[in-house]
């Protein structure tokens, strides 16, 4: 608790940081990314810490990832995720014994062991989801359609750059 309790301070800290930097006319497009990401992260983990359930961000995307694929593996996430088996294997015993994630084994593959989201976990992620479209509404407050559909179109061609940049 008490190392949970410093490394929340930490986080506030350097996302204050980042808060109180401002994008101006000459500033670096990807650093004005990274500072957007920051804030939004940090607001997320506000958001987070109202909560039952106090959830680190890996959790969150944890979460996230077996509601969009209920029944995917633990080696599934690991896949997705690019972490450490060890490090996911962690994060998967903690959300089940938090009673967020349900296992079953396979039916086919008794030796694997598919996850999906429990009741409780279906609540806590309806509540992360209504905390972030909320947040992407003041983050995108005043935009128009047109405005943020530009937005889109350029943020998926930096990523797709980056994405064949990653295959050569």
């Amino acid at each position: 608790m008490i190392v949970s309790t410093i490394m929340r301070k930490e986080v506030d800290r350097v996302n204050q940081k980042h808060e109180s930097k401002r994008a101006g006319p000459g500033d670096d497009p990807l650093e004005t990314m990274h500072a957007i990401v920051h804030l939004y992260r940090s607001q997320q983990l506000r958001g987070l810490r109202a909560g039952a359930h106090e959830l680190a961000h890996m959790e969150v995307k944890a979460l996230m990832y077996f509601a969009r694929n209920p029944g995917a593996t633990q080696s599934e996430l690991v896949a997705h995720s690019g972490r450490d088996k060890a490090q996911v294997a962690r994060l998967i015993k903690g959300l089940r014994d938090g009673g967020l994630l349900d296992a079953a084994a396979d039916a086919v593959d008794r030796r694997s062991t598919r996850l999906s989201l429990s009741d409780a976990g279906r609540e806590v992620f309806a509540s992360l989801r209504r905390h972030n479209d909320a947040l992407g509404e003041v983050a995108l407050a005043g935009m128009s359609g047109d405005e943020k559909a530009r937005l889109l179109a350029l943020l998926g061609r930096v990523r797709a750059n980056l994405e064949r940049q990653g295959e050569g």
